[in-house]
C-alpha cells in the first residue's frame, strides 16, 4: 500500500504528467455531464419504458457504451459508436480500394485525409441513426406524453442535428484527450461509459442475491466476484502475453580506435493480442446493425432479427465469434507489416538467427504472427461471450456484462495502455533528471 501511495506521489510531482491527468479528468467530467442532459422537448420522467427496453439484450450493450445516455434520451445518446462504425468502413476501403491504399502510404498528409473522410462518413451514419433512435423513442414512449412540444418534422429535424452534434462533440473530446491528456481518447471515453454503470450493476446483483430472488445468497455473490477477479487476471495475462523473436545484430568496427559496435541479441515482442481491443469494438459495432434494422422493422421483426437482438442466443454468439476472429486477423494485418520489419532489420544489420535476411525473414515473421493470432483470437472470443454464459447461469444482465466480454477486455486494455503511457512519461522524466544531475570530468 505504501508503494502505491509513493507511486501516486511521484506521478503527481511530474508537472507535465499532472497536467495531462487533470486535463483528462476535465474532459471526462464534461462527457459525463453531457450524458445527463436530456434532449430539448423531452420529459425525462416519462422514459420508464425506454429504460426498461435497455435493461436486457443488445439494447443494454448500446446503453452501456453510451454510459447510460441512450436510456436517458440524452444529447449524447448515440455515443461514439457511429465513429467506430465509420472507422471500420474506411479501414476496409484501405484494404480493397487503391485510392485509400495510396493515402495510407502518403504519411501524415494521407492520415489527415483518411481522418477527414472518416469524420464525413460518421456524420452520414449519424444522420441515419439519429432519426431511427427518435422513431424508437417515439414508439417506446407512446401515450406517456414524453414529447412536450410534439413529435412533428420540426422536432425530428432539430433533434437529429442535436444528436449528431453531440456525437461529434464526443469525438472532439476524445481527440483532445489523445493530444492533451493520457491514453487513447476514444478508448478512454468508451471505458468511462462502461465504468459509469459498474456501481449500480454490483449493487443490483448484491441486492438480488441477498433477497433470494435468484437464489444462492451471499455465497453466490462472493463466488461471482471471485470469478470476475479470475477472469480479469486471465485477461491481463493474455493482453501482456508476447512471443519473443530473437534478433542478432552484426558486429562492426568504427573509427581508428577499433571500437566494436553491435553484436547484441535483442527481441521483437510480438503480442498475442496485437490488435488489442479493436476487434471487439469493431465486431460489437457490426452487431449493432441488426438493432437498427429491427427499429426500422417496427414491432414485427423476423426470426433472424429476433435472434440477433438476443445476446444469449446461439446464432448471435456464433456470428460474434466469427467477426472477432476475422477482425483480429484483419487489424493485425494492417497494423503489423512483416516486410517493413524485415527491411528495418536489414538496414540496421540485424537478422533472425537461422533465417536469411529479406523475404525469408518477412515470411518467418508472418508465419509466427499467423500461428499466435489464431489462438489469440479464440481466447479473446471466449472471453467476449462469457457475459452470455453468465446470464444463462443466472447472473443479472447488468453485472454479467462486467463478468467478461467486451466490457472487461476494453477495461483491461485501456487501463494497461494508460498505465504504460504513464510509465513512459515517468521513465523520460527520470532519464532527464539523471542527465541534469550528472557530472562531467574536465579533460586536460
Amino acid at each position: 500500500m505504501n508503494k502505491i501511495i509513493e507511486t501516486i506521489k511521484n506521478i503527481w510531482r511530474i508537472e507535465d504528467l499532472r497536467t495531462r491527468i487533470l486535463v483528462t479528468i476535465l474532459f471526462v467530467a464534461i462527457y459525463r455531464f453531457g450524458s445527463t442532459v436530456v434532449l430539448p422537448g423531452i420529459d425525462p420522467s416519462a422514459l420508464a419504458q425506454l429504460q426498461d427496453q435497455t435493461k436486457g439484450g443488445l439494447m443494454s450493450l448500446l446503453d452501456m457504451f453510451s454510459g447510460g445516455a441512450f436510456s436517458q434520451a440524452s444529447i449524447f445518446a448515440l455515443g461514439i459508436m457511429p465513429y467506430i462504425s465509420a472507422s471500420i468502413v474506411i479501414q476496409l476501403l484501405a484494404v480493397a480500394v487503391p485510392y485509400f491504399q495510396k493515402m495510407q502510404r502518403e504519411g501524415e498528409s494521407g492520415r489527415r485525409k483518411i481522418a477527414l473522410y472518416t469524420r464525413w462518413l460518421t456524420i452520414a451514419i449519424l444522420l441515419f441513426q439519429a432519426p431511427t433512435y427518435l422513431i424508437n423513442l417515439k414508439a417506446q414512449t407512446a401515450g406517456s406524453g414524453a414529447f412536450l412540444v410534439g413529435d412533428g418534422f420540426g422536432f425530428m429535424a432539430t433533434s437529429t442535428i442535436i444528436l449528431a452534434a453531440g456525437s461529434m462533440f464526443i469525438l472532439w473530446l476524445g481527440e483532445r484527450i489523445t493530444d492533451k491528456g493520457i491514453g487513447n481518447g476514444v478508448s478512454v471515453i468508451i471505458m468511462i461509459g462502461i465504468i459509469a454503470r459498474m456501481p449500480s450493476a454490483i449493487i443490483e446483483e448484491l441486492t438480488s442475491a441477498l433477497s433470494g430472488a435468484a437464489g444462492g445468497g451471499l455465497i453466490k455473490f462472493l463466488l461471482e466476484i471471485i470469478g470476475l477477479v479470475a477472469v480479469m487476471a486471465i485477461a491481463i495475462l493474455l493482453v501482456k502475453a508476447v512471443r519473443k523473436v530473437p534478433v542478432q545484430y552484426a558486429k562492426r568496427i568504427e573509427g581508428n580506435s577499433k571500437l566494436q559496435v553491435g553484436g547484441a541479441r535483442q527481441y521483437i515482442p510480438l503480442k498475442l493480442f496485437a490488435a488489442n481491443v479493436m476487434p471487439i469494438i469493431f465486431a460489437q459495432a457490426v452487431m449493432f446493425i441488426p438493432l437498427t434494422l429491427a427499429q426500422v422493422a417496427g414491432s414485427n421483426p423476423t426470426w433472424v432479427l429476433r435472434q440477433f437482438l438476443d445476446h444469449t442466443s446461439f446464432l448471435y454468439n456464433l456470428v460474434f465469434v466469427i467477426l472477432i476472429i476475422a477482425f483480429t486477423y484483419f487489424y493485425t494485418a494492417i497494423t503489423l507489416n512483416p516486410v517493413q520489419m524485415s527491411e528495418d532489420m536489414k538496414r540496421n544489420n540485424g537478422f533472425i538467427p537461422g533465417v536469411k535476411p529479406g523475404e525469408d525473414t518477412a515470411n518467418y515473421i508472418d508465419n509466427v504472427m499467423t500461428h499466435i493470432t489464431f489462438p489469440g483470437s479464440l481466447f479473446i472470443s471466449l472471453i467476449a461471450i462469457l457475459p452470455a454464459l453468465a446470464s444463462l447461469c443466472g447472473v443479472k444482465q447488468g453485472f454479467a456484462q462486467f463478468f467478461g466480454g467486451t466490457s472487461l477486455l476494453i477495461l483491461v486494455g485501456v487501463v494497461m495502455d494508460t498505465l504504460q503511457q504513464i510509465d513512459s512519461h515517468m521513465s523520460v522524466r527520470n532519464y532527464d533528471r539523471m542527465l541534469n544531475s550528472g557530472h562531467t570530468r574536465n579533460r586536460s
